[in-house]
């Protein structure tokens, strides 16, 4: 039977019958819904927008010099609420003129954040439409997609952290009339005036100070006569660009291949939009990253630490807010244990002109960062050597090798042959060769796996490693806590990355073996799970809560492997390579020396805290061979000692805490300095009371390495200080 609606027009109508009428076709039900929802979802954005367009009227004024009027730096301090010092946000932006910014640094910006700038009227369809699907079916948050105007405007409201539908609408309705108002050049030289380029560089003519006054090619630029910004070159600006989107992952300096990626990705858009010549592409592409930065002047008591903070800051309130905002952030450094770390390097390195050292202390309970050594003189040398060097870490790289090791079957008793080792490099066909030497050509015939990594035998563990799997041990060292990319080759085996490890992130995935295989990380660490490095935020005056931080936990090791692979690591403190780290209570740990004595390591934790202390040269590799009293410096000489001497110390402050927390217990005067009637936590701190949070925060059982499930309990955030050993 053929259906009425898809017959032949052409043929004659049926004869009349004494039936009942032709039924009419039926309408779908779903075809209905599709024609009637979007027209009631576009009848309600377009009521809103003209609600939005209603109240636009009254548009602020948004010049940048007028937002230094309103702007009040945000403060910081210790995790005991001691005053730390301030973010200076506001005093590092220098507002410049168009005609004082390169056309190279406009075209680039344009390409890659809003390709039709100059054609559309401020706002973006596109993106309005996909916050509404983004907030209002999928029940997100964050949608990207503006336009320059908009994203001029929504810094301006200070609504980084605000980005729902309805922000979306008021920020669009208020682009569309700023358009009206002002012309295209300007609106972008204000953009350009006050987005955060990463560095504690906010504006584009401190990013051009930051990345590039360094450079001989613009050594003097920075004055009104010679602003730096006006001398950006294709490369150059393409880089400021690049580091918009994600001043922390495309830092050129903690991050040189992923900037490199971004950089020659914006180049790319400017040569296909013909913003510039296929030989100025070619040339820039060819260009290298900043040597060297030199970031604004910091007023803090610990500048290596709150750079680093800042960035986190950034991350999760957007950087007016972070640096203009009027934020009270209590963070997580003590800056009793930031001292005692100071003073631990500084005596066992008073040379200036000697190797150099960072250092990184992180709370086991929480992931928080207690103390962070970057370097030596944050006036004369700001590179962060704690965040942004990236090392090779040697024989450090042993107990992760052992904990897939054992995860795959090999006991701690397996016996394997330890003498010199020659090995094929895979894809090369036997061409290339892996050629491994014990340190000294100190052989032993034949070692267990356990005893192997108390004496640090690189022949056995070459081999194991190489057995077990490498890219199976890159991943566990990812999953464990490392954010930058772990390579695959043989030599990794000996701790010879394709690129280097940080101190904070080795610190970090040594953290999860104190923790019984846990990863652990919080709301307001640092991002891809990275550490924590703030507590809570707070408005200054009114003291209301804008965020604390919950600690998370994600099981990526099981409880089994990780016992076994600490225990054998406490044997490296008691009578292996790190004996000078012994301080008579519990210690694990292993020391790390790379090939020439180039990097010297000693990582490892208390019950309390994880400690990561790496000596080196920091400008370049130098062999360190007369440094340690005229011996070669190795992971047990400086970096043990380093360790040993900062835990003394640490103990002796959590027993002063003890004895004080004690004194007020049984109602003696309290402590100079604080507050009786607050409640003291298990270290001696106090914890205030109001908002009654838990700090505590749930995650999905994640299946780990091993075999082990973490079952999502939360953890209580107590600062991970208990009694002595």
């Amino acid at each position: 039977m053929i259906d009425d609606a898809d017959s032949d027009i052409s043929a004659p109508p049926p004869p009349p019958t004494d039936g009942p009428p032709p039924r009419r076709p039926r309408v779908r039900k779903r075809r209905l819904l599709l024609v009637l929802v979007p027209l009631a979802l576009l009848a309600v954005v377009s009521t809103l927008f003209g609600m939005m367009m209603a109240v636009a009227s009254d548009l602020p004024d948004l010049e940048s010099a007028k937002e230094f009027q309103s702007a009040r730096n945000s403060q910081l301090t210790d995790r005991l609420g001691r005053p730390l010092g301030m973010l200076t946000g506001a005093n590092n932006r220098v507002i410049v003129s168009e005609t004082d910014i390169s056309p190279f640094m406009r075209n680039a910006i344009i390409s890659v954040e809003d390709e039709r700038f100059f054609e559309n009227s401020g706002v973006d369809l596109k993106g309005i439409g996909r916050a509404f699907v983004q907030d209002v079916v999928r029940g997100g948050s964050r949608q990207g997609g503006s336009t320059i105007t908009q994203q001029f405007v929504k810094n301006a409201l200070q609504a980084q952290d605000q980005r729902t539908v309805l922000q979306k609408l008021e920020e669009s309705a208020l682009a569309y009339h700023l358009t009206r108002r002002w012309s295209k050049s300007k609106i972008l030289t204000e953009y350009l005036n006050s987005i955060y380029f990463g560095n504690g560089a906010y504006g584009v003519e401190s990013a051009a100070r930051v990345y590039f006054a360094a450079d001989p090619n613009h050594l003097g630029c920075g004055t009104r006569a010679r602003p730096c910004a006006k001398e950006l070159s294709a490369a150059e600006s393409a880089l400021l660009a690049a580091v918009v989107a994600n001043p922390t992952a495309f830092d050129p300096v903690a991050h040189p291949e992923s900037a490199l990626r971004r950089r020659n990705m914006v180049l790319g858009k400017m040569r296909a939009q013909g913003r510039i010549t296929q030989s100025e592409f070619q040339d820039a592409v060819e260009q290298a990253l900043p040597g060297k930065i030199v970031p604004p002047g910091v007023d803090t008591k610990a500048p290596y630490f709150t750079t680093w903070v800042s960035q986190q800051l950034v991350e999760h309130f957007g950087a007016r807010r972070a640096f203009e905002g009027g934020l009270k952030v209590r963070t997580t450094l003590d800056l009793d244990l930031q001292q005692a770390a100071e003073r631990a390097v500084a005596a066992s390195l008073p040379d200036p002109n000697g190797p150099s050292a960072a250092m990184v202390v992180i709370d086991n309970k929480t992931g928080e960062v207690r103390a962070l050594v970057g370097g030596d003189d944050f006036r004369t040398r700001p590179f962060n050597l704690a965040t942004q060097g990236q090392r090779q870490p040697g024989s450090t790289v042993k107990p992760f090798i052992l904990a897939e090791a054992l995860h795959q079957g090999y006991g701690l008793g397996s016996v394997w042959p330890s003498r010199k080792r020659v090995f094929n490099v895979p894809g090369t066909g036997g061409k290339e060769k892996f050629v491994v030497n014990n340190f000294d050509d100190a052989y032993a015939g034949a070692r267990n796996l356990g005893t192997a990594l108390t004496y640090s035998d690189n022949a056995v563990y070459a081999a194991a490693g190489i057995k077990t799997g490498t890219q199976r041990i890159a991943e566990l060292i990812r999953s464990m806590g490392v954010r930058s990319p772990v390579s695959a080759n043989p030599a990794m085996t000996l701790g010879a990355f394709q690129q280097g490890v940080s101190v904070l992130d080795w610190a970090h995935a040594y953290e999860s073996f104190a923790t019984g295989g846990k990863r652990i990380s919080g709301t307001l660490g640092a991002p891809n799970e990275g550490p924590v490095g703030v507590r809570e935020v707070r408005r200054l005056g009114s003291n209301d809560l804008i965020a604390r931080n919950r600690v998370r936990s994600r099981r990526v090791l099981s409880e089994r492997l990780a016992a076994l692979t600490t225990g054998q690591m406490q044997t490296v403190v008691s009578y292996g390579t790190g004996k000078r780290a012994g301080y008579g209570g519990f210690a694990a740990g292993k020391t790390g020396t790379t090939e020439d004595y180039g990097d010297a390591w000693f990582v490892g934790f208390t019950r309390e805290l994880t400690i990561a202390v790496w000596v080196g040269y920091p400008d370049k590799l130098v062999p360190m061979k007369t440094e340690f009293d005229g011996e070669p410096v190795a992971g047990g000489t400086f970096p043990a000692q380093i360790w040993h001497d900062f835990v003394v110390q640490a103990k002796a402050i959590f027993r002063q805490r003890i004895a004080e927390r004690e004194a007020l217990r049984t109602g003696q005067a309290a402590p100079q300095g604080e507050d009786p009637a607050a409640q003291l936590d298990g270290n001696g701190d106090t914890t205030s009371q109001q908002d009654g949070s838990a700090g505590q925060d749930t995650t999905t059982p994640d299946q780990g390495t091993g075999g082990g499930q973490d079952t999502g309990t939360p953890q209580k955030d107590t600062g991970g200080i208990s009694a002595p050993d």
